[in-house]
This record gives C-alpha cells, sequence and structure tokens, in this order.
C-alpha cells in the first residue's frame, strides 16, 4: 500500500516537472500541486478504509512532533500563515538550487501535515532541482543519519549550512554518476 501510494504520487510530481520544464514557474506549481502528490501519496489508505478522505483535506488540525527531533514544529495555525510564504519563496528565487535546499528544509520544518513530510519535503526538493536541470536526487538509506542529523542542524541550531552542502554532495555524486552504494568511498 506504502509503495503504491508513493509510485502514485511520484507519477503526479512527474507531471508537475513537465509544466515547469514547460516553461511554468515551479514555486507556482509546486503551491498549485502539492495538496495533489499528498492525497495521491496517502490515496491507497482511503481506498481500503485506513484513512478518510477527508484526513486528506488540507494541512493539519493538530500538533505533530517528530521522533528523535529537539524540534517542534510551528502549531496549526501557524502551518497556514507559514506555507503560502514558503511557495512566495519559491516562486521569487532564481537559483534552483537555493529553492531545492529551502523549499525541502522550510517544508519539513513546518510541518504541514500529519503525516508524509520528509516525502513530500524530498518531493518538493526534487521538483526544485529538475526545474534547474538538476538529477532527480534521492537520500540513500546509509545516509540517513547525516541527511536526519543536517536537517536537525538547521532546526534546532539554525545552522543550514550542513544541510545544504549535503544536498550539494548528493547531486554532484548522482552527476558524477557514483552509484549509492560507493558515496562514501
Amino acid at each position: 500500500m506504502a509503495a503504491r501510494g508513493y509510485w502514485l504520487a511520484f507519477n503526479a510530481v512527474k507531471k508537475s516537472i513537465i509544466k515547469i520544464l514547460n516553461g511554468k514557474n515551479a514555486g507556482l506549481i509546486a503551491d498549485a500541486d502539492h495538496g495533489d502528490w499528498y492525497r495521491e501519496l496517502f490515496g491507497p489508505g482511503v481506498t481500503v478504509g485506513l484513512l478518510k478522505p477527508s484526513d486528506l483535506a488540507g494541512y493539519r488540525n493538530n500538533q505533530v512532533y517528530i521522533g528523535r527531533s529537539k524540534h517542534t514544529p510551528i502549531n496549526k495555525e501557524g502551518v497556514r500563515d507559514a506555507m503560502p510564504i514558503l511557495f512566495e519563496l519559491l516562486e521569487n528565487e532564481e537559483h534552483a538550487g537555493v529553492r531545492a535546499v529551502l523549499g525541502h528544509f522550510i517544508f519539513v520544518y513546518t510541518h504541514p501535515y500529519m503525516d508524509g513530510n520528509g516525502r513530500m519535503g524530498r518531493f518538493l526538493m526534487n521538483v526544485m532541482l529538475t526545474s534547474g536541470g538538476y538529477p532527480w536526487t534521492v537520500i540513500p538509506v546509509q545516509e540517513r543519519e547525516n541527511y536526519m542529523n543536517a536537517l536537525e542542524s538547521a532546526s534546532v541550531d539554525q545552522d543550514i549550512e550542513p544541510f545544504a552542502k549535503f544536498i550539494a554532495w548528493l547531486v554532484a555524486s548522482v552527476l558524477k554518476g557514483k552509484p549509492v552504494a560507493q558515496l562514501n568511498k
């Protein structure tokens, strides 16, 4: 069920990327389409009765917490203020790399949904990367701890540099064609 949802969401993201590659503004498209990505991601849960369709309508209505993190996402009222500002930033930022790093970070910092925020943040990152001609970039499982530590540094220590360097390193590795298993060698 989770794999099907991811596949459906990935296909919805690809449609967004096509719009961007055809000249549409990446921030505007991400703003307009990210709700569709989310509904596709969790749609199979609705199909089997684990979720109600209303669970996928809009942003979260409760406080969320992130396991193993000192960061507490903003309250539910703040989400409705923060998300339009995020997409305005993405709409107006010229550099795709900046859009990718800030888009991902601010999305997961805000945590606008009850679940799936990391996956959505990585989808958003990749939409912004591909909008600038960068390759689709996956966070390898063996790099999860480094990824989470870099996000924690940005969220708790207010130092986004380790996260920006981590994403840049991953993108550079993909561009060099280095297999994921060899990233640390």
